[in-house]
């Protein structure tokens, strides 16, 4: 082991027990320490599942990559174990940036990360080299490969940036060869995907450019995800620099689903829907497992590069990870619900019917809480009549609150939290247009402590916010311009 390794390890194990466990989410992934982004290695391996994540021990502000490392039987329950990489070769000495693992056929575990350099211009100005490196392990420790890196410019197609060259996405394909996906910009400062190769995880060939942004979602593709699901092709990835597009595209740092087929002689995927993966204002860099039983279960970064100011900055940990979620296709758009895991922390049902609230704000009894399953129904209260506005507010007392609402005129669902406690002018504010009919909105909002994730009509979309309002801010309640009726299932998570 290296000594930047095992001098990560001691320090994230002396500080890392000194933070308690109320001071973090429930049952959200959290840094043991320190900064956390993007999550890495998320995989299944030797009966139980393993999620690594971008790291920063020694600040909470990004710095010097390392790899943090969680395992878990349940996804809901997490050990934190020590480090996995740091930026300790000459090839990585800048970062041990993004990746992916899996298992291979002598049954070891590979670790594939972008390896980050510096070059040295003729001005004297310095800028990244990225190439992807390989370790091999055995669930808990790592070695890395001697012939790292295994890809570089060299196996780069033409025109394409040794400088945006990143995120690879690692499975095993039927023909019994390991594939991956990487993000990459072309010349025209666009983003793309290229798909590679090998026999054995550490010999790589390239194959084909996968996808083209061709300047349409924003610029470098970054986080790359792809697989097979419910009969079609899925693309997952996350650009930087979007532009709006109505409300289904948000400025900044976004997310992108391509739904498509995939040309088998071209190696290409030909797309057929596209669609963003999450609605809200924190979620990034999802990347996805196939569990046992054959689900697709996606995580993602539950942050955002543009609000990165909005903290507990006493706080010894920044960041979290989504709730795993299942995602299925249906009608050409993906679909995601909470991993059927959860219900198995649900106590204490809470279940009221046609509960009418008419110009009126009301609460409802033992309707409260900060580590919740909340399950909603609004209709309107006269379907000749249709109420302007539904409101529900959570993480609420006299000062503080996080708003959900709906104007069934507009069919528009908005997550707005300005009065969370937050000292800082950022984005908080985020609305998406809701598909289908105006009469019955269903809402699943999962509340755990510093977020709240929306489910939107039985997953069709999703709407994700990190919130550090004080946790003694625990009322919710209800409001209607107009007449709505409401049906509300709660559960406390235990």
């Amino acid at each position: 082991m290296s000594e930047m390794l095992e001098k990560a390890r001691k320090y994230e194990d002396e500080q890392g027990k000194q933070i308690k466990a109320e001071d973090r989410p429930a049952f959200h992934v959290s840094p043991y320490v320190g900064w956390m982004n993007d999550p890495n290695g998320f995989s299944y391996y030797q009966g139980e599942y393993h999620l690594f994540y971008q790291y920063n021990p020694y600040d909470t502000h990004w710095d010097s990559m390392h790899w943090g490392h969680v395992v878990s039987k349940d996804l809901l329950h997490w050990e934190y174990l020590p480090a996995a990489l740091a930026p300790d070769e000459d090839y990585d000495k800048i970062g041990c940036f993004s990746g992916s693992a899996i298992e291979l056929d002598d049954g070891r575990q590979l670790l594939m990360y972008t390896a980050v350099d510096h070059e040295t211009l003729e001005d004297g100005s310095k800028r990244d080299i990225q190439t992807q490196a390989v370790a091999v392990g055995d669930g808990r420790d790592y070695v890395k490969y001697e012939k790292n890196p295994v890809l570089t410019e060299k196996d780069l197609p033409e025109g394409a940036s040794k400088v945006d060259f990143r995120d690879p996405k690692i499975w095993k394909e039927k023909d019994g060869y390991f594939y991956c996906v990487i993000g990459s910009r072309p010349a025209d400062g666009s983003g793309q995907i290229l798909l590679y190769r090998s026999a054995n995880g550490f010999d790589w060939e390239f194959v084909s450019i996968l996808a083209e942004n061709k300047k349409r979602f924003g610029k470098m593709w970054e986080c790359p995800d792809f697989f097979e699901l419910d009969g079609k092709h899925i693309l997952l990835t996350s650009p930087q620099d979007m532009l709006p597009e109505g409300l289904e595209y948000h400025t900044g740092n976004g997310t992108l689903c391509i739904i498509g087929e995939m040309d088998k002689d071209t190696y290409t995927l030909k797309e057929q829907f596209n669609q963003s993966v999450d609605y809200g204002i924190d979620f990034y860099a999802m990347q996805t497992v196939e569990a046992p039983d054959g689900r697709r279960i996606m995580i993602g970064w539950m942050q955002n590069w543009d609000t990165l100011a909005h903290r507990c900055n006493d706080s010894k940990w920044f960041a979290q990870m989504s709730l795993p979620r299942e995602l299925s296709v249906k009608n050409g758009r993906l679909y995601q619900t909470p991993i059927k895991e959860l219900d198995a922390l649900r106590k204490n049902r809470v279940e009221y019917n046609d509960v009418v609230i008419d110009n009126d704000t009301i609460t409802l009894d033992r309707v409260e809480g900060r580590t919740i399953d909340m399950e909603l129904v609004i209709r309107p209260e006269d379907k000749e009549n249709v109420y302007k506005k539904f409101a529900l507010r959570f993480a609420q007392n006299e000062k503080f609150h996080t708003e959900l609402s709906f104007r069934p005129y507009e069919s528009v669902l908005k997550i707005d939290r300005k009065f969370s406690g937050t000292e800082r002018a950022l984005v908080h504010q985020r609305r998406c247009q809701v598909n289908g009919d105006a009469n019955e909105l269903k809402l699943r909002v999962i509340l755990d402590r510093f977020s709240a994730e929306v489910f939107i009509n039985d997953g069709e979309q999703v709407m994700s916010v990190v919130m550090f309002t004080e946790q003694e801010a625990n009322g919710i309640s209800f409001f209607a311009d107009g007449a709505a009726k409401i049906d509300v299932v709660k559960y406390d998570l235990v």
